[in-house]
């Protein structure tokens, strides 16, 4: 198995990128400290804290640790090199985090929280271990042969990614990539006052008199905010019956992400309400393109799945927020759910711009063109 390809290795990145976000929120009133940095690590143990405190930053290393084991196993390391180099690593992610919230006002470095994000990572690599041992790498390994292209790591990722994606309140189901409206609002902050802000007074204010989608755009949104990731799929797998099911299981995922985004932001009785008949009528137009598309060679595959996603972000641009999306913003951000809004958020964001750029990359390979 040494030598392979993993998915682990992109997730564990993307992972990472995900706990210094949490770790730095809000990211803002840096200051020098009047402390020693590394003060915290002999503190007493706090009297005030949470459960939820404690279980979160045991729970929010433990992925890592897995993640980052099995990218060295599959990397060619042995099983003690790997464990080692986990645990370090996720130790001294944890410990930069915890010194640099010395510099943030609204963050308290904790030398609990390093315990137990040091725990956590442990406790991830002991689960890769006992993963290793069991065969379950390899049986992956194993049906990802059967499935998938060898180099699929970077488009296993992105599907992994993408019901996570869904989780952040979006103007449309299905509807990732309007990062517009926030690159707007900071640049609005970072003009204000300014002698440059009148010459973009008409882009800051762009969203004024935006009115909602028409029916049609909306089912064109949801259809290709659908079809998106099933294209990412195709592009990595042989043409054929298997390319039919994973664009059912893509249908199936997403109707579960967004069924449990729209319980989490609006409330559990209302988990349902975004299967309007317009989503519904988006759905069945989505399966019957990407079942159309099911034959086809990769690099077609690849290349519709470009213009998908171009069209996607271009509809999704002309879209307001939904009506009840700033008041259910303010609930994730001043609730217990900030580091998984912040993960979900950029995910959201970004997801279609990094596919895209991935799928540029695989229309241009040499082995996009072969069955």
């Amino acid at each position: 198995m040494a030598g392979h390809r993993s998915s682990a290795g992109p997730l564990a990145a993307m992972y990472t990128a995900l706990i210094v976000y949490a770790s730095l929120y809000p990211f803002t009133g840096w200051q020098t400290p009047g402390v020693s940095m590394w003060g915290f690590l002999v503190l007493p143990f706090p009297h005030w804290w949470t459960g939820f405190d404690l279980v979160s930053n045991l729970l929010g290393y433990l992925p890592l640790g897995t993640l980052l084991f099995g990218a060295l196993v599959r990397s060619g390391l042995r099983e003690s090199r790997a464990a080692v180099i986990a645990v370090a690593t996720g130790a001294a992610l944890s410990f930069t985090m915890e010194t640099l919230q010395n510099f943030l006002p609204q963050r308290v470095p904790s030398n609990v929280d390093l315990a137990l994000n040091i725990v956590g990572s442990l406790c991830g690599v002991l689960i890769g271990i006992a993963l290793h041992r069991l065969g379950w790498m390899q049986r992956w390994q194993a049906v990802r042969e059967r499935w998938f292209i060898d180099r699929s790591a970077g488009g296993l990722a992105l599907l992994v990614l993408w019901p996570v994606g869904l989780l952040f309140p979006a103007p449309v189901p299905f509807g990732l990539g309007q990062v517009w409206p926030r690159l707007r609002d900071a640049a609005a902050g970072w003009l204000e006052g300014s002698a440059a802000a009148p010459w973009f007074d008409a882009w800051l204010q762009g969203d004024a008199d935006v009115s909602p989608l028409s029916p049609p755009s909306e089912l064109v949104a949801v259809a290709l905010g659908l079809a998106a990731p099933c294209l990412v799929a195709f592009a990595i797998s042989r043409p054929g019956w298997r390319r039919a099911l994973l664009a059912l299981g893509a249908v199936a995922i997403g109707f579960a992400a967004m069924t449990l985004s729209t319980a989490l932001n609006f409330a559990p009785e209302h988990a349902l309400a975004w299967r309007t008949p317009v989503a519904m009528a988006a759905v069945v137009a989505c399966m019957a393109l990407v079942m159309l598309l099911a034959w086809v060679p990769r690099r077609v595959a690849a290349g519709v799945g470009l213009m998908v996603l171009a069209a996607l972000v271009a509809v999704i641009a002309q879209a307001p927020p939904d009506a009840y999306f700033s008041e259910s913003l303010q609930a994730w951000e001043q609730g217990r759910f900030i580091r998984f809004h912040g993960a979900a958020q950029w995910v959201g964001w970004l997801w279609p711009y990094v596919a895209m750029a991935w799928l540029l990359a695989r229309v241009a390979s040499r082995d996009a063109g072969q069955p």
